[in-house]
């Protein structure tokens, strides 16, 4: 799928108001900034349908690359070229790694649950909140391997500190989006905040990105991930 509408593939077009649209799957009605030219809109939850999926995958695989891990997620039925579901599948990746690279986890249960929150992050954050959902799915991750708590001390920054590190390499690339970059840059900086704050040292693979062609808004050579950069 490229980066156009789920069901005409045309350019997606975002307004400044909330205005109300009825989702051309599941037809619930909602309010949304986000339509295709022609009109459709699809809801965060259609967009997300078979992500559940995501837990089996990760559960087989026995890579602490978290890089080849994205890779697969992302090679799967239900991801996109854009759309909420890098929220989670960024989340899915760190702690398949970690635990797979030596790190104590109960991953099953850690992946549900980052399932769950993932999906609590809304399309679109990057532009319309100032925090991208891929940076978000990294502070969530850190969280659940640190039990973090909006009461608890020492993980709670660290939680927060893992979304501002990925954050702030987000945001030195700049936009347009690209749920594929962010979610690269996303990875990048939590291999090195697992290193310095866990212990625990994740495969760092030189990236090559290999969806540029679906993406209408690539940025081509200023993305560190683009294949012309390749060395």
């Amino acid at each position: 799928m490229n980066d156009g509408c789920l069901i005409c593939g045309a350019p997606l077009i975002y307004t400044k108001e909330d205005e109300a649209a009825e989702c051309a799957l599941c037809h619930k009605r909602e309010l949304t900034k986000a339509r295709c030219e022609n009109g459709h809109y699809v809801c965060d939850e259609c967009h997300e349908k078979g992500l559940d999926a995501a837990v089996d995958i990760c559960r087989r695989s026995p890579s602490a690359d978290p890089f080849a891990v994205l890779e697969e997620l992302m090679a799967a039925d239900f991801c996109h070229m854009h759309g909420p579901e890098h929220h989670v599948l960024v989340a899915a990746a760190i702690l398949t790694a970690y635990r797979n690279g030596g790190g104590e986890l109960d991953l099953e249960k850690a992946l549900t649950e980052a399932v769950r929150r993932g999906r609590q992050v809304p399309g679109g954050v990057c532009g319309f909140w100032g925090a991208c959902g891929a940076a978000i799915g990294s502070g969530i991750a850190v969280s659940i391997l640190s039990g973090a708590t909006p009461l608890a001390k020492e993980t709670y920054g660290l939680a927060n500190g893992m979304t501002a590190r990925a954050l702030a390499d987000i945001a030195a690339v700049g936009g347009p989006r690209c749920c594929k970059r962010n979610s690269y840059l996303a990875l990048n900086a939590a291999a090195d905040f697992l290193a310095e704050r866990f212990g625990v040292a994740l495969s760092r693979p030189k990236v090559v990105c290999r969806h540029s062609e679906r993406n209408a808004q690539c940025i081509g050579r200023r993305c560190p991930f683009f294949k012309s950069s390749e060395k």
